[in-house]
């Protein structure tokens, strides 16, 4: 599936866990381009509009390298964007259990690979920049996708894949600690 931006209701019928490809324009935005929005105002239409954390390295009117950074970090910095329209956020690593029910019924989070920088940067172009004085990281940079490979992670319906990777890795950890637990126990007291 391939979506264009602004988006839509199409949004809501991701499931989390489906593949699709992003074209259209997103602006990127950090903690700082976040704290000025929610001071300052929105300097895009959020409408239907995508979020990509990441803090691109520009050089000569370029993207060089624009990978996604991890997407915690803005948890409690989310919610004013929801509420005015944006319908995905784009990032690593997934967001908190709060993020997750502010997106229900309205948006997704898509998740890009982290490690491919240079990659997602060839399917970019740079548009345009706000809030320049933030630095080239923390800037709202206006870029151009084309078919940009994402995967759902959190979707409108409360699945989210990182909860689930999560899960599984802490029963994994927790029968293997109590293994070597036991181990250790019947170790000590021979």
């Amino acid at each position: 599936m391939n979506l264009t931006t602004p988006l839509g209701d199409e949004v809501l019928s991701l499931r989390a866990g489906d593949q699709l490809t992003l074209s259209g324009t997103i602006y990127t935005a950090r903690d700082e381009a976040h704290l000025r929005m929610m001071a300052e105002g929105i300097p895009f239409d959020p409408e239907g509009a995508v979020v990509y954390h990441c803090g691109p390295v520009v050089q000569n009117g370029r993207l060089v390298v624009a990978g996604p950074t991890t997407s915690a970090r803005m948890n409690a910095l989310t919610g004013f964007l929801i509420d005015a329209g944006v319908r995905a956020l784009i990032g690593k690593g997934g967001m908190g259990a709060e993020v997750v029910e502010q997106l229900r019924g309205r948006a997704v989070y898509l998740a890009l690979t982290g490690g491919c920088a240079a990659l997602a940067a060839d399917r970019m172009t740079l548009k345009g920049v706000y809030f320049e004085d933030l630095g080239m990281a923390e800037a709202v940079w206006v870029i151009k996708a084309d078919r940009l490979p994402l995967t759902v992670g959190i979707d409108a319906h409360g699945g989210d894949l990182f909860r689930a990777v999560r899960e599984k890795a802490k029963t994994q950890f927790h029968q293997r600690f109590n293994i070597k637990q036991d181990t250790v126990h019947e170790t000590c007291h021979r």
